[in-house]
């Protein structure tokens, strides 16, 4: 490595530290304090205590299936939960669930500096990125509240941004499987994003005229398929037995079992029903906040808000060249996981934005930095980051610090 190369590694490794610090000690001091909703926690220190069940369920606690005598099983993917298992062995049951998220939202910013390096190349794109993915988006307010929900999604976001890194440098198939599958156990609705994954180690799992010869099965690379699968394996294998052992099946079903879940208004058509689209749709593009004459006259809305308000700057993902057909699957995996979550009822209010686009923020970013990488970064492009951290600085304090916030 050439001298300028390692001066340059080292400058980087202290802007990530630099920017990591800073998004800890933001996302600290815009917390709302400790979450009343830190079910992974709760199951870090049942786990600990080799046990899969919580002894008890305080009525704060809704989303808890009874097992027997004082069993309750949590609901949520348990990923979260094993990043926690080393904090509750160190400090106990008490440790705050928003410091993880806190530490979780500050690496997600890291990891997009390190893929806007990869793909651009610019330390301004790179501080850019920082910003975005730190403060520029909902994921603040999430980072900053650490509740079982946003927890989840934010360690999906974590490690679908880890799997994207990896494919775009070193492309070693079991780690890109073992994020993907770190991802699915966090939200499970992720491994819809294969196809993204598949595409981006193509010329690792397959030789280059595998999609060109009629001798397709002659042309996989079976050793690295296989690798690509044991990673992806981990996880799915986990789920699996965690759900068999709760519940005696292999997939996911806690959350029909939550006593009264489909007597709730917004399950009024079933947990599942295309008929549900429409609320989602009209959340993610056309919601607004709330406007009145008195003090402090603009209110976020537990309902949501729409993405163009929260993060502008989205829209640069669209300036990525469909040419690409890295392009295509990213925006083809949006397109499912955004489908599956839609088909849902409720949209996942209570919320800052909509909170279920952070189930596909990654690619969002990933496309985002393909767009910059098209056209530069544009003087404007600094105004639009700039919107989205006003507007998210405007709903983190005014939900957290000061409580203006209605349905």
């Amino acid at each position: 490595m050439k001298a300028a190369d390692k001066r340059t590694t080292s400058g980087d490794r202290k802007l990530y530290l630099f920017f990591f610090v800073s998004f800890f000690c933001i996302f600290a001091i815009t917390s709302a304090g400790d979450t009343p909703y830190n079910y992974f926690i709760r199951l870090a220190d049942a786990l600990l205590h080799g046990r899969l069940y919580l002894n008890e369920a305080p009525v704060w606690l809704s989303e808890l299936v009874p097992a027997g005598n004082e069993k309750w099983f949590v609901v949520q993917p348990p990923m979260p939960a094993l990043l926690a298992l080393p904090f509750v062995a160190f400090f106990g049951i008490d440790f705050p669930q928003q410091i993880l998220a806190h530490i979780v939202g500050a690496t997600i910013a890291v990891v997009s500096m390190m893929i806007a390096k990869v793909i651009v190349k610019k330390r301004s794109v790179m501080i850019w990125t920082a910003l975005l993915t730190g403060v520029g988006t909902i994921m603040w307010y999430e980072s900053a509240t650490g509740s079982v929900w946003y927890l989840g999604q934010l360690t999906a976001a974590l490690f679908l941004l880890l799997g994207i890194y990896e494919t775009i440098t070193k492309k070693r198939p079991f780690l890109v499987g073992l994020a993907l599958g770190a991802a699915y156990l966090s939200r499970v609705h992720t491994i819809l994003s294969i196809l993204f994954f598949i595409h981006m180690l193509r010329d690792e799992l397959f030789s280059a005229t595998a999609f060109k010869s009629r001798r397709f099965i002659q042309t996989i690379n079976w050793r690295k398929n296989i690798y690509f699968a044991l990673g992806l394996g981990v996880f799915l294998s986990l789920n699996a037995l965690y759900n068999f052992l709760r519940f005696g099946v292999i997939w996911d079903k806690g959350y029909f079992l939550i006593p009264g879940i489909l007597n709730e208004p917004w399950f009024s058509k079933g947990m599942l029903n295309v008929a549900y689209m429409k609320d989602h749709l009209e959340l993610l593009f056309v919601k607004l906040p709330l406007f009145s004459q008195e003090h402090p006259y603009i209110k976020p809305s537990w309902y949501g808000l729409a993405i163009w308000i929260t993060t502008p700057a989205f829209l640069l993902a669209l300036l990525a060249p469909m040419k690409n057909k890295a392009v295509w699957v990213s925006w083809i995996s949006i397109f499912l996981i955004f489908l599956i979550l839609s088909l849902r009822g409720g949209t996942g209010w209570t919320q800052f934005g909509y909170r279920y686009a952070i189930d596909f923020h990654a690619f969002l970013i990933f496309l985002t930095l393909l767009g910059i990488k098209k056209t530069g970064l544009k003087k404007y492009y600094w105004v639009l980051l700039f919107i989205g951290i006003i507007v998210n600085l405007w709903g983190v304090v005014w939900i957290n610090k000061f409580g203006w916030v209605q349905f």
